[in-house]
Formats: C-alpha cells, structure tokens, sequence
C-alpha cells in the first residue's frame, strides 16, 4: 500500500507505517500537484490546509486511491458527500487534540481576562500603561460555551475547576452528565455570558452574525477556536467597533492562510494562527490514532 503524507506527520507514526510494510510519501503537494500524483496512491493523509474537492477526489478515484485520513478533528476541507459516493473511505483522528484546543481556548480567556495582549504590544512599544489595562478575575464569572463535543466538555471541567460558572448549548440538551454546565437555548445563552466559547464543527452559514452580537453582554468577549466562518468576520467588526462586546480570541478565519487583517490588527482581539491542536502532546496522538486506523486489520471509527 501506498501512503501519501501530505502535510507531515509525527516520526514515531511513519516509522510504525513503514514497519507495517506501507511505502510512504512524505511530502508536501500543492493543488496541482497533488492532482498529479494522487492517482498513484492508495491512502491520502492530510491536515487542514489540503483541499480535498470533487476534482481531486474524481481523479484519484480513477488510479487507487481508498481512502483519506484527516489528521485532526474538521473535515470541512474533505469533500465528505462525493467521497462517500466514489466509496472512499474518510476517517479523522477526533480524540487527539481535545485537550490542546480545550488549552487554547482557555489561554485566550485568561489573554482577554487581563489585558495580556494589548500590554505586551505596548510594552514593546516602549509605553508602561499599566493604569489602562485594569483587568478582571476569572472566578465566578460566567463561561458560556457554545457546542458542547469533546472540546467544549473539556474545556467546561478546566474552567470550573478555575471557579467559572458553566453554561452551554448545543444541539442536544444532555440533561445529567458528569460535567459541570447547564443548558441553555442560544438566545438565553448570550446575554448570560461572560465570556463565550464556541467549538461546533464547520457551519455553511455562520452562528454568530450581528443580532447574536447585540445580545451580548458590553463586557462580554467572544472565542473562536473552532473554525473560520462560525463567527461572521464583518459582524464581528461591528461588534467591535461599536462596542456590543468587550473583545475577542480567534484562532480560526474563513481565509487560511490569508487572514482578515483588520481582526488581526484590531487593538480589542487576541489572535493565532490556526494554533488549537498544534501541541506536541496532540501530534504525538495524532500519529498514534493514525497507526491505528492504518494498522493492516479491520478499521474502525469510519465517518
């Protein structure tokens, strides 16, 4: 068998895929590329910058390829419907990297929290404004989170252990679980928060447009660390500039690796690029969950 690595993959995980007797290529492709060698491979793995259409799909369908591997969580740059119609089999690894972006999200709270991101900037820039970054505790304050999968659960019990009141909503109320939060519609949900967390998967239309933003706390501020277009990137702006909330982390833009450059410069918004699974610790898994999924027996855990 013939695996493409198209974005990278941990050393351990492609030493255990050779040993399996795998030929590998471990290689970064553009789209064209791609399109050129992905008929010659039976399993194509890839991160989230690999656009995987219906061309790219139609063509390695015609050679050998079977199967692709998402080496994280979202698959919204897999063409899911087509592959599932060609047969070909997708799989993503959807345990590794829930702590790390659970972390992430939770960093930039603490960022918004107290100022960290506006003080670093003008500490650098030679100013010692410490009377204008007054900043707020955490404890006690509410967390609204908004998608409540392994990443929001998570990040409910690391909040609450910080002394946060949780609430959530998704698209199931799951009543008595073992982990802190309460659910809430979203429109009860908004004006609640102190801080809102969203971590639902990729959405053809976005969650949070104006009207959600002007339900929101002034005080409030938003995180994204799930993916670009949840939020809408000009409501939020709005939002921003009209101060129907406080500030905003994002991790995630509907333009990768071209962000919308007014959020990035915003002086009331914490970003990154694209940085929730990007550990060591989720690499490492990432790989482990791969080998797995790769190992020569029954495969499990198809989307």
């Amino acid at each position: 068998m013939r695996i493409l690595i198209n974005e990278g993959l941990q050393a351990d995980a492609i030493d255990i895929l050779k040993g399996f007797g795998y030929e590998i290529i471990n290689q970064k492709y553009d789209y064209d590329a791609l399109m050129d060698i992905i008929q010659t491979v039976d399993v194509l793995i890839v991160k989230s910058h690999t656009r995987v259409d219906r061309k790219l799909l139609a063509k390695g369908h015609n050679g050998f390829l079977k199967m692709i591997v998402r080496a994280g969580v979202g698959t919204d740059n897999i063409d899911m419907d087509y592959a599932n119609q060609l047969r070909i089999e997708v799989y993503n690894t959807p345990n590794a990297s829930t702590d790390s972006v659970a972390e992430l999200a939770l960093g930039h709270l603490l960022v918004l929290a107290r100022n960290i991101n506006k003080s670093i900037v003008s500490l650098r820039n030679g100013q010692w404004n410490k009377a204008a970054y007054l900043g707020t505790e955490i404890k006690g304050k509410t967390l609204g989170i908004i998608g409540f999968g392994r990443i929001g659960k998570c990040l409910a019990k690391k909040a609450d252990a910080l002394g946060m009141n949780i609430i959530y909503n998704d698209l199931y109320d799951f009543g008595n679980i073992d982990v802190p939060g309460t659910y809430h519609d979203l429109k009860d949900l908004l004006p609640k928060a102190d801080f809102i967390s969203i971590h639902t998967p990729y959405l053809p239309e976005p969650l949070i447009k104006e009207e959600e933003f002007i339900l929101m706390k002034p005080s409030a501020y938003i995180i994204n660390a799930a993916r670009g277009g949840v939020i809408d990137e000009n409501a939020l702006l709005t939002a921003l500039d009209n101060d129907y909330i406080k500030g905003a982390a994002i991790d995630v833009f509907l333009n990768e690796p071209h962000p919308n450059e007014r959020i990035c410069n915003h002086p009331n918004v914490s970003v990154t690029p694209h940085l929730g699974g990007s550990t060591h610790e989720a690499f490492y898994r990432i790989g482990m969950e791969i080998t797995q999924i790769l190992q020569p027996i029954q495969r499990k855990n198809v989307i």
